[in-house]
């Protein structure tokens, strides 16, 4: 079913594209703001085609299937790729009582010493 949604988004997507792609432009935006009449800069009344009607439905339907497929994938539960399963195996093939660091070596067992306090008095100033 999920799969099936997916296939349905993508084409509904690219009929779309192809929808907005073909639709002729209205002449407004950015270019009627250099002046001119009052129509062009708010816009004149278009008639609607069947192009404009089925680009709104066809947005309805691409907004209606990414809710769905949002809400189906929330509970589909946590996807992991293969790097990740082959990483959860060898952290469990490890034993949890060896200490070895990842490039190799052991952590140190005994913390770094202290450093000395200095041995010569401080010089006495005149």
């Amino acid at each position: 079913m999920y799969t099936l949604l997916v296939v349905l988004i993508i084409l509904v997507s690219l009929i779309l594209a192809a929808s907005v792609l073909l639709q002729a432009g209205q002449g407004g935006g950015l270019a009627s703001l250099g002046g001119g009449a009052a129509e062009n800069v708010v816009g004149g009344r278009q008639a609607e085609t069947i192009l404009t009607k089925g680009t709104w439905w066809l947005g309805g339907v691409f907004m209606l299937l990414a809710l769905i497929l949002s809400v189906m994938s929330a509970n589909r539960g946590p996807a992991t790729s293969r790097t990740q399963e082959l990483l959860q195996q060898q952290q469990q093939q490890q034993a949890p009582g060896t200490n070895e660091l990842p490039l190799g070596g052991t952590p140190a067992t005994t913390p770094a010493p202290a450093p000395a306090a200095p041995t010569t008095p401080p010089a006495s100033q005149p």
